[in-house]
């Protein structure tokens, strides 16, 4: 099986939330699900609020990340996840 390249974006549901704390949070989610996060960006949205960014790596085998994103969702501070990209590594 190959390799997929997945982007997850978290949105708190604050402009308070602390997102250094949901980003090692879910990084260690991931790690844990079997992926390996590569790069972290912070996008502004609207009133402040801040979208989170995960862009990892898994093997496609592993399937669904439907179980990652709801416990990540479970997170205080976080209104909604969201796997806006997926792509198939090459190489």
């Amino acid at each position: 099986m190959a390799q997929v390249v997945i982007t997850l974006r978290i949105m708190q549901d604050s402009p308070d939330v602390d997102l250094k704390q949901i980003e090692t949070k879910a990084t260690a989610s991931i790690k844990g699900f079997g992926g390996e996060v590569g790069k972290v960006d912070i996008q502004p949205v609207a009133f402040g609020l801040k979208a989170l960014d995960l862009f990892f790596v898994m093997d496609e085998a592993k399937g669904s990340t439907e179980v990652l994103e709801n416990e990540i969702a479970n997170f205080d501070g976080v209104a909604s996840v969201e796997v806006t990209d997926v792509r198939r590594a090459i190489g």
